[in-house]
């Protein structure tokens, strides 16, 4: 018994060490990129580490890759939200559809984002961008401290032909992946209807095989049990049997 548990010992020790010693490369790395990227855009200067070192372990952290990504994610930004912010005035169509809204956190302390997919309706590309970086930028200000991923539930119910803008998908896929890297915890797909399928076929090839592990569709029978496994029950909003009510995302 002694040698076992001075076995376990010996290896929770050795793991420390490792991890110790993976925490150093990155954040020598963070160091190193920084340079790079402040560099090239005097602008870079402006973000904190844990934004450098969200574009590194999106890139598996290659320092010139995730460079790459990330001065280009600082040149649109520059073009895209020149005002530091979007404004709900620039945005009302895609407000009034009220299909975006945030309530409670899970069971890691990540902010939940629920989405109902079966209010979106195609609409001008451009403010439909404008609303996807508006809500970003939202859950990332509701962020509890030390935390930087958020949980979203993707509700399809009533999800049909009219719902379906395969451009408009892509656009907010190639927004969360290049511009908000590590943001995203995990994705609940929901009341799945067949049809949908379709559109999932035309989307898939352009998710990232790190975001694809984060996604997981939920049979209607365990809709319950698998979000209470990552939410507990007070956190969970009043539309999945909790006791807390949607927040619309303009609110939050």
């Amino acid at each position: 018994m002694e040698l076992l548990e001075n076995g376990v010992e010996a290896n929770e020790l050795q793991d420390s060490s490792l991890k110790m010693e993976s925490n150093e490369i990155e954040q020598n790395k963070v160091s190193i990129m920084r340079a790079l990227v402040e560099a090239e855009d005097p602008s870079a200067k402006e973000v904190d580490n844990f934004m450098i070192r969200r574009f590194l372990r999106a890139r598996d952290l290659d320092i010139e890759k995730a460079s790459n990504l990330f001065l280009k994610y600082l040149s649109w930004r520059q073009k895209f939200v020149p005002n530091g912010s979007i404004g709900a005035s620039e945005i009302p169509n895609e407000l009034a559809h009220n299909k975006m809204f945030m309530q409670g956190l899970d069971k890691n302390g990540r902010p939940i984002v629920v989405v109902f997919g079966g209010r979106h309706k195609q609409n001008n590309i451009e403010e439909f961008k404008r609303f996807v970086v508006y809500t970003l930028d939202k859950i990332c200000s509701r962020m509890p401290g030390g935390q930087e991923k958020f949980v979203c539930i993707g509700d399809l119910k009533g999800w049909g032909y009219s719902n379906s803008d395969i451009r408009g998908y892509l656009a907010a896929l190639s927004i969360l992946q290049d511009c908000y890297p590590e943001r995203l915890g995990k994705l609940f797909i929901v009341h799945v209807p067949y049809l949908f399928m379709t559109a999932w076929k035309a989307v898939y090839p352009f998710i990232d095989s790190k975001t694809k592990k984060k996604i997981i569709f939920v049979e209607n029978k365990s809709l319950r049990s698998t979000l209470l496994n990552e939410i507990d029950e007070s956190q969970l909003p009043d539309t999945y049997g909790g006791p807390l009510p949607l927040v619309p995302i303009q609110d939050a």
